[in-house]
Parts: C-alpha cells; structure tokens; sequence
C-alpha cells in the first residue's frame, strides 16, 4: 500500500478556473459555490486552498421562468439553521437588461441541498408588489444590531441596454427570502477612481465585519477590463444603515497590478486555526477585454483604526504559506 502524500505547505494562485468565487466557513469545512451551466455547484474541503475541488450540482435553472438562463454569482449563507443561495438570473440575453435576484433554501442543514426555491426577491423601489421590481445582481446579506440588511447593485431605472450605469442598494429584510423595505440607493461611481472608460458601475457588495465595525467591500470599474478594483464603504459607530450619510467611502483598496489583471469580486474568510483573515477574489488572464478569469486567494491585515488592509495581489509563481492550520506542524 502506498503512504498518502503529505499535504502541502505552500500554494500558487491562481488555484483554479472560475469567477466571482464565495466561500463560507461553516466549522472546520470550507464551502465554495459558483454558478457554470445555469446551474450552482457546491464545494467542501477542509482546506482553504482545495475548497473547489469536487463541486456538486445543487440546483439548476428551470426550463422556462424568469430565472432560466444567465446565472451568475450565488452566495452561500447561513442563517439559523438553515442555508441560504442568493444569486442573479435572467430569461434572456445578451443583452442582459433582465437581471433580477432569488433566493433558494435548503430543506435541511447541508449546504449541498436539497434546496426550495422561495423565488424572486423585490429589489424595486416599492415591496408591495414585485410588478416595479429593478434590475438586480449581487446579493450580499449580513446582521447589523439586530437586523438583517441585504446590499446589491442595481440599476436605478430598467433600460434597452445593459450599458447602464449600476449603483449599490440596501434593505432591511422581514426573512431571509423576503425584502421588507424600499431600497435606498447607498452608493454610486462618482470617485475618479470608479469612473470607468466604457460604464460607471459598482457591483459584488460583500459585508465585512470584525471588531464590531461593518464594511461593504465592492467591485468597480469595468469588470472586463484590467482597472476592475475593490472600492470600501464603512458604517459609522451606531449610525443608521439605511442612510447613505452613515456611509464614508475609500478606494480602491485593492487594484491589480502589471502582473494580475483586473482583481474584484471578493469573499472573506479566516484561516482553519482562526488567526488569519483571507480574501478569496478573481482576476482577469490577460489585460485583453474579457471575462476569461481565475480564482486566487491571499492572507490580509488589518490598520490600527480597524479596516483592512488587502496590500497588493501576488502574483503568479510566487510561492505562498497556505492558510494557518492547513500544514501539519
């Protein structure tokens, strides 16, 4: 019989193929859930680094509806006992003017599935009726004193084309399958440094939380061009989520480089042993215009007054530590 290989103490990004990468840490397992095929695929591994190998499918797009074609970007979330996959769809395109965002939850407690689908979830401006339900992708969901808020971006407007500027959103939800809130409009491109060449847009808004405070990390510029880069909303101490005054915004904080194309789209997580903080994002394969992307992931800090600091993404080839607890000691 043949001994089983030591695990390694290092890794190279990029790690795999793929784009807008979520990864949850439920215990000692690492789940990954990416959309391909119109379908959402789960992932599970105790370590970091091989959280996407071995995906299963776990739901696939209906053959007819508003949601049959174009899914993107699911996240995974757990909320009580049960999980939570909030992600984009659309019933046509390009161009895909018809973007809105779902829900589906587990019948059970693994985040495998099965899984129920509870439907479109009203990101218009009015929850009395999803009849003046808006464009909608990205939803991000995390608890503020109490509350459940979800954050997207959107559109202010439909439109015949899906060059349109895209804004970040916010709500207060009455359940997790259920708005219960208008939509406040929290954040647009207005910084020199999210102004695009070909649109203006924000978009994958990811809560961060540590320490008490709250952070929106989000995605800006375009995200098929090399400037694709993470912009930073934080709340202030008590203020009102729902206000966009409560907000102060900084960026980028985490661009690419001559080496890494176009870096966004992030989830966060922390290290088996629980002492590091991970940002797990895609970049772009070359400079070229395109969605061909990679999943990377990298260890980063935090400044003194309790923000992260993401540093730079390092490039390929180089040689990284894998995540604290991974490597036998």
């Amino acid at each position: 019989p043949r001994t089983p290989p030591e695990p390694q103490c290092t890794f190279l990004n990029p790690v795999a193929y793929g784009a807008d990468p979520w990864v949850v840490r439920e215990g000692a397992t690492y789940y990954m859930i990416q959309s391909r095929d119109d379908a959402l695929w789960v992932s599970r591994s105790a370590r970091l680094t091989e959280a996407h190998r071995s995906p299963v499918r776990v739901w696939a797009a209906p053959d007819t509806g508003w949601n049959r074609s174009n899914v993107w970007a699911p996240e995974l979330h757990r909320i009580g006992d049960r999980w939570y996959v909030y992600y984009a769809a659309g019933r046509a395109g390009p161009p895909y003017i018809h973007q809105r965002s779902g829900v589906l939850e587990s019948v059970g407690g693994d985040p495998a599935g099965p899984y129920v689908d509870r439907g479109m979830l009203d990101t218009g401006d009015e929850v009395a009726s999803l009849a003046e339900n808006r464009w909608a992708i990205d939803v991000n969901v995390a608890r503020i004193g109490g509350e459940t808020y979800a954050t997207w971006s959107g559109w202010e407007r439909d439109a015949g084309t899906d060059r349109t500027p895209q804004h970040l959103y916010i709500a207060r939800m009455s359940n997790p399958w259920t708005i219960g809130t208008a939509r406040v409009r929290l954040s647009s491109p207005t910084e020199g440094w999210e102004r695009g060449t070909e649109l203006d847009l924000q978009e994958g808004p990811t809560f961060l939380q540590r320490g008490g405070q709250t952070f929106i990390v989000y995605s800006t510029r375009e995200s098929w061009l090399p400037a694709y880069r993470l912009g930073m909303l934080r709340l202030k101490a008590g203020a009102d989520p729902l206000d966009p005054a409560s907000w102060t915004k900084t960026g980028p904080v985490f661009a690419g480089t001559e080496q890494v194309h176009g870096a966004g789209h992030a989830s966060f997580t922390v290290s088996p042993d629980g002492t590091e903080s991970w940002i797990v994002y895609h970049s772009k394969t070359s400079a070229a215009p395109g969605w061909d992307r990679v999943i990377r992931m990298q260890e980063f800090g935090w400044n003194s007054d309790g923000s992260p600091s993401f540093g730079a993404p390092v490039p390929r080839g180089q040689a990284l530590p894998v995540p604290s607890g991974e490597c036998p000691a």
